[in-house]
């Protein structure tokens, strides 16, 4: 179930418990070096390999990456195709390295439209990690934050007919455990990559307090040293929660 801002705060205010990132900036890097996008796809995967083995280094416990969303469908089908088989030779090339680690592997986002291959995929790695609890991995695939809200209400709205649910009380952590990402704790930060400053439809409501950091640096070349210097901005920022700065407290008594 979703937890409020103040579980949040006792639970990560020492450390990013919680990062999520858009890894974004793959067709550019590829472009400026006369190549395919294809090619920054492909190099994006290593990257992701990267960040995935540094993240429990430096204290994170979930890592939620956005994979390919909901609006990615209207690229062309050549690439859509390339992202879809760079899913499946990721979790083929290093799922029992994931499984031997103590990973665990959730895919959110929408499953009915996925070619059967794709779902056998992403079915076979949440089954075989689904023990492990040292690190987890959490790929947005086929997601958008829109989308996921909107499923949420139809879902909250049908347990409601069937009484199931109550409108008597507006819960915000209710309605948050009808979300797709109702297993993992808030996010603490979002980073966005390639110098981009927007969610593009991640995370919208899990977003609410997280801290946003933006960094210039391309997906594809990415790893430890750009998550740690994102990480320590993190630790840098006062999180108030919609309260006011410690110490401004303390100078007003």
């Amino acid at each position: 179930m979703s937890r409020t801002p103040a579980e949040s705060l006792s639970s990560s205010s020492h450390g990013a418990r919680h990062v999520a990132i858009i890894m974004d900036g793959n067709g550019r890097w590829a472009k400026r070096r006369g190549m395919p996008r294809t090619v920054g796809h492909r190099a994006g995967v290593n990257a992701l390999k990267r960040t995935v083995e540094a993240a429990p280094t430096l204290g994170v416990e979930w890592l939620t990456v956005f994979g390919f969303s909901t609006e990615n469908w209207s690229r062309p089908a050549s690439e859509v195709s390339e992202l879809m088989g760079l899913l499946k030779s990721y979790v083929q090339s290093d799922l029992a390295r994931l499984e031997r680690e103590g990973v665990r592997v959730h895919i959110i986002g929408r499953r009915h439209g996925l070619a059967q291959d794709i779902l056998d995929i992403i079915q076979h790695a949440e089954a075989r990690t689904r023990d492990n609890d040292r690190f987890h991995l959490q790929v947005a695939f086929n997601y958008g934050g829109r989308a996921d809200i909107a499923e949420a209400a139809l879902r909250y709205a049908r347990d409601v007919a069937a009484g199931r649910a109550s409108t008597d009380v507006t819960d915000e952590a209710l309605f948050g455990s009808y979300l797709s990402t109702a297993a993992s704790p808030p996010p603490d930060l979002i980073i966005r990559t390639s110098g981009e400053r927007r969610l593009s439809n991640f995370l919208l409501w899990e977003a609410a307090y997280a801290e946003l950091v933006f960094q210039d640096v391309m997906w594809p070349d990415y790893g430890p040293d750009a998550l740690s210097a994102a990480i320590a901005e993190f630790k840098s920022r006062d999180r108030r929660f919609g309260g006011v700065d410690s110490n401004d407290v303390l100078a007003s008594r």
